[in-house]
């Protein structure tokens, strides 16, 4: 089948004049199989690197969707259970607190669980200095990892009772704490065995080699109406190396994370047969989980987002009311533009990647104009 695809390459194309990403790359599979790929601008800041295949990107939430899936695979081996206590597995969340509106502390009475991480309802923020995290960090140092940052996150007060509002949060951080207890194994060693090996992804990992390094696309923070400005190609920030955040700390290319999308929009069904997760699974891994005041909250959060709810861990689209774009397609995407999409009623999947921080184009214009032409080209 033919498809028109000439308005969304013009589109990648001209996203260096128009919206100042240096670099972007984009890979549409359908059944399986590839129906469009188009790289344009350099990976580098000499623009000596045109953008190629085997570049490297700091996702960022897209980290999201694979800790997710994670947390779904041990629930299907029965390891995992929505509705346990985030407790049963780091004892510093039996005892929290949440703010009184005043400056002060009370007990919560809601109990934290491992739905409400999955949902974004557990009543965190995204302060990774949060409750105890400095001290820690002193006693510690290099050596404090996953499940000491998570449990040091529950000494501050939750914003509020765990359930009851949505806020955009360290929970997946969290949930990637508990898939280390629920598993009995290093965070990162569950991913690769569990879900990046078995779906043959080798450029997916928290913790890059020096040659992987050095296929990294230049990360750029944008600059107001200013050019856009080098930030390297290592990630940086206050927690140590051997903390694993599972909200946004992978690193991964088009090609790796694809075939994560793939399998989740083929009933769980890999690329290479494998069957990742059981199509029920999928199903529930989409299905919306937010009650009418949690969808406000989500939407005054992300405007760009009506349309959609949330699910376990992901944007489902809920509304298509005026939309070239089927319900149920679902996915997330990453603070420097790093983007999945699914749908699962299409068989279809597709990545698109940019590493631009700061960058509010991307989110309110130029992912929605992609996700529409796509569906444009798939419609003709």
């Amino acid at each position: 089948m033919m498809y028109h695809f000439e308005p969304l390459t013009a589109f990648l194309e001209s996203e260096a004049a128009n919206f100042r990403i240096p670099a972007v790359d984009m890979l549409i599979l359908k059944d399986g199989k590839e129906i469009y790929r188009h790289g344009a601008g350099f990976s580098d800041p000499e623009k000596t690197r045109p953008v190629s295949d085997r570049d490297l990107y700091w996702i960022y939430s897209s980290s999201k969707i694979s800790t997710c899936t994670a947390a779904m695979k041990l629930i299907e081996e029965g390891k995992l259970s929505l509705e346990d206590p985030v407790s049963r597995y780091l004892p510093a969340y039996r005892d929290l607190t949440v703010t009184d509106g005043e400056g002060g502390a009370r007990p919560a009475k809601n109990t934290m669980t491992v739905r409400h991480l999955m949902t974004m309802t557990g009543g965190l923020d995204y302060d990774n200095m949060r409750g105890n995290v400095k001290d820690v960090l002193k006693e510690k140092g290099d050596a404090a990892g996953t499940c000491d940052i998570a449990e040091a996150f529950a000494a501050g007060p939750l914003l509020f009772e765990p359930g009851t509002r949505f806020k955009y949060s360290l929970c997946h951080d969290v949930l990637g704490a508990v898939i280390e207890k629920a598993s009995g194994m290093r965070f990162s060693d569950y991913l690769r065995t569990a879900v990046f090996e078995p779906l043959g992804m080798k450029d997916t990992t928290f913790h890059p080699t020096e040659e992987q390094l050095s296929r990294v696309s230049t990360l750029w923070t944008a600059k107001g109406e200013d050019d856009p400005v080098p930030a390297g190609n290592r990630r940086s920030g206050p927690l140590p190396e051997a903390y694993e955040s599972g909200g946004g700390g992978l690193l991964s290319s088009v090609d790796d994370y694809i075939k994560l999308g793939a399998a989740l929009a083929n009933g769980g069904k890999a690329l290479n047969g494998v069957q990742l997760l059981k199509p029920e699974t999928v199903e529930l891994f989409r299905t919306p989980q937010l009650d009418a005041v949690q969808l406000q909250d989500m939407h005054e959060s992300f405007e760009q987002m009506r349309g959609y709810s949330y699910a376990l861990g992901v944007r489902t689209f809920i509304d298509d009311r005026g939309s070239t774009c089927p319900l149920g397609h679902f996915g997330w995407d990453g603070a420097a533009g790093f983007y999945l999409m699914i749908d699962p009623g299409n068989n279809l999947t597709y990545v698109y990647a940019q590493d631009v921080l700061q960058s509010g184009v991307t989110f309110h214009l130029i992912h929605g104009v992609l996700r529409d032409l796509v569906y444009l080209a798939l419609r003709q």
